[in-house]
């Protein structure tokens, strides 16, 4: 059996713009706009998980993908 695919979600109200997961990121897929985290190269993310732990303010996490969302829109 597969693993669930994931993606990457931000909930920009509790970013503070400390740019720990963009520092982590191996990656460079992370960057800061307007003191705010942003998705610059989605398609470079390998979802390691180091944004999510390092962040401080809980504010991105890696989400499975819900197969009747992708399906249903």
């Amino acid at each position: 059996m597969a693993g669930k695919e994931k993606r990457l979600r931000i909930n920009a109200r509790w970013c503070k713009g400390c740019g720990i997961c963009v520092a982590f990121c191996p990656r460079q897929v992370l960057s800061l706009v307007k003191d705010k985290v942003r998705i610059q190269s989605p398609e470079k993310c390998i979802r390691c998980g180091m944004c999510e732990m390092r962040c401080p303010d809980y504010a991105i996490w890696l989400e499975d993908i819900d197969e009747t969302e992708e399906n249903y829109g």
